[in-house]
């Protein structure tokens, strides 16, 4: 609630104003004089300060230079008469936010003063907000506070002290290769290589040679000497994301190297000592990659050494405001432009969507509410149309009485993931619970272009 310091001298004036602000929800305190209503400031603080101009006395132009130097944080408003409009416009320039001509009517006092609550809402939510940010738990570019995301960063610190192998499990969008990079470069590796390479977007064929390099002639097209990842990653850290899609037959090469840190180039005779961290995530349940064949039981528990699972988004809803404080003052940053505020109902928004695309959702949902929005503070208007109005959950298709075309049904899905992913096709398959390989294969059956 908000609440309102009412400085006026004429007490008919000073009870019917009391009135019509405490009927409409707000919190009044009244006092008769400048003097006065510096004391009650001094007591406690208001929100808004809500002055006559002209009072014996402290008129409230002195009234407002005090109560801004007691209390910086109070907005104030002056009521002038009509031939002491030109001594407002001075007060606003020394930091009144708004003034009142008398005689005014009711609806005038809650128009100015209804737009003065907002301003000082949003700026309160703001400054919650950064001390909620100042007190929080943070890794680098990953922020929370829920006691999920408390254990994700204790678990993050204890393996950048350590040299084991690293499992980071979650859904797409949720940060994993942040805690990969984080756990390099605050450990003994930091001045080391930090190779990256996604599992999932290379082809079967060239998985071995991508990993471990070839030798000039060791196949068609090989026309000279290739360093694999792992070679180019020695005394740093190799990254393996999306470890879950890797072929059955690399798995098995991958296990010899890191169970004996050697490679063995492809057309090669020996093969190669190396000394690399490797740090493995994926988006998949391995224990069901494994109960179904697909992942390799003894690679599965080489690299569950040291696991880290990161919560999706929808679990973790707590953790929105400081996430939005956080992208809020990164875009600014990104953009050049001044952050805007962040209204409470865009936040109550926030909370009512599933985030299927997670934190790089929110992050690109936000980047696009800076660059289209038209004033200084977002609001539910300025969100997409999936946010401002969301699908109904559910707990499963439910076809309707004309039947559907699954084909048909089947283009739509892949083109509504393509479109919500930004065409980035691993994100789309695991919206769409595929492989990277079988939504290739969807694409090309169907002629769909990314």
């Amino acid at each position: 609630m908000t609440t309102i310091l009412l400085t006026e001298d004429d007490q008919v004036q000073r009870e019917i104003i009391t009135d019509i602000l405490t009927s409409s929800g707000f919190g009044v305190r009244a006092a008769a004089s400048g003097e006065e209503a510096l004391a009650l400031l001094d007591e406690a603080p208001s929100d808004l300060l809500l002055s006559d101009l002209k009072m014996p006395g402290m008129d409230g132009l002195a009234l407002l230079r005090a109560a801004r130097a007691r209390r910086p944080e109070t907005e104030v408003i002056l009521m002038t008469a009509h031939g002491t409009i030109r001594t407002a416009v001075q007060a606003m320039r020394e930091g009144a936010i708004d003034y009142l001509e008398k005689p005014f009517d009711k609806d005038a006092l809650l128009h100015v003063i209804t737009r003065a609550s907002e301003r000082t809402t949003l700026r309160r939510e703001n400054k919650q907000l950064r001390d909620l940010v100042s007190v929080s738990v943070s890794l680098g570019n990953i922020v929370g506070e829920s006691p999920a995301m408390r254990e994700v960063f204790q678990r993050t610190q204890r393996a950048a002290q350590v040299q084991s192998t690293v499992l980071i499990l979650g859904e797409s969008g949720t940060g994993k290769e942040l805690i990969a990079r984080h756990i390099h470069f605050e450990g003994p590796r930091a001045k080391k290589p930090f190779v990256v390479v996604n599992c999932a977007a290379i082809p079967d064929s060239l998985v071995e040679s991508e990993l471990f390099g070839h030798e000039k002639g060791a196949f068609t097209g090989a026309d000279m000497t290739r360093v694999g990842k792992f070679e180019a990653a020695h005394g740093g850290t190799i990254f393996l994301d999306e470890i879950g899609d890797m072929p059955l037959e690399a798995q098995a090469k991958l296990l010899r190297v890191l169970q004996g840190g050697k490679v063995e180039r492809v057309g090669a005779n020996d093969g190669r000592q190396v000394d690399v961290r490797a740090i493995v995530a994926t988006n998949r349940n391995l224990k069901q990659r494994v109960a179904e064949g697909e992942f390799r039981e003894d690679l599965y528990y080489r690299l569950e050494v040291l696991p880290i699972e990161l919560p999706p988004l929808r679990e973790r809803l707590t953790d929105l405001p400081l996430l939005v404080h956080h992208f809020r003052e990164k875009l600014g940053k990104k953009l050049g432009l001044t952050p805007p505020a962040i209204s409470p109902d865009l936040l109550d928004a926030f909370r009512g969507y599933d985030w299927p695309g997670n934190v790089r959702e929110l992050e690109h949902v936000l980047e696009q509410c800076f660059v289209l929005a038209s004033g200084d503070t977002l609001r539910v208007e300025d969100l997409p149309a999936k946010l401002r109005h969301p699908a109904p959950k559910s707990g499963g298709f439910e076809l309707p009485p004309s039947g559907v075309i699954l084909e048909d049904l089947e283009q739509d899905l892949i083109r509504q993931a393509l479109e919500r992913t930004d065409g980035k096709l691993k994100d789309a398959a695991q919206l769409l619970g595929l492989t990277y390989k079988t939504l290739q294969y969807r694409l090309k059956k169907h002629d769909i272009e990314r």
